[in-house]
């Protein structure tokens, strides 16, 4: 068991019932998965692109990638539908707590001039969105063998029914929310 995920159990769990008045521990909200997503313009293009991001993105999770494809032609963007576009990773349970533990405390704190992550970045369903702007922050990303700097999407899913809860969550957790 992950340190985060005893965290939770140990200490997280119950402040969170004591302070939102649940009446059963089940009712406190935990996190449910990870999505990690990679958009990939210039794979339209260049395929191999895609094959560096999907490497990359299994170094970051320790786990494979899923291949993202077009919906829709949009001529505009010399895009098909159906065509390679992306790729994404959804994280449950162990790898999970990994993943958000190294995210915390490893990657956010060497983005420069970081200031925390905006506290106004959930959807109003207790889910928590955070992008990134190059993959370079995480440790096991080898500067010398990147081709192109990449961003990526993260969201982290909750049961949580409202953002306050959700907000309540991450910050015990440990994410290093903005001051506003």
């Amino acid at each position: 068991m992950n340190r985060l995920q005893e965290r939770y159990n140990d200490e997280i769990r119950a402040s969170l019932v004591e302070k939102f008045d649940y009446s059963s521990v089940m009712e406190a909200p935990r996190i449910e998965k990870i999505v990690v997503n990679m958009g990939v313009g210039d794979a339209v293009d260049n395929t191999k692109a895609l094959d560096d991001a999907v490497n990359e993105l299994t170094l970051l999770t320790g786990q494979k990638p899923v291949i993202t494809r077009a919906k829709k032609s949009v001529a505009s963007f010399k895009l098909r539908e159906g065509m390679a576009i992306g790729c994404k990773v959804t994280l449950r349970g162990v790898r999970m707590y990994k993943f958000l533990d190294k995210l915390m405390n490893i990657a956010l704190p060497r983005v420069r001039d970081f200031q925390g992550v905006s506290p106004k970045a959930f959807d109003g369903r207790g889910n928590f969105t955070l992008g990134v702007k190059e993959q370079l922050i995480f440790p096991e990303i080898n500067y010398d063998n990147v081709n192109r700097v990449r961003g990526m999407d993260i969201v982290i899913v909750t049961t949580a029914k409202t953002d306050l809860e959700a907000k309540e969550l991450l910050a015990q957790f440990g994410m290093p929310f903005r001051r506003n």
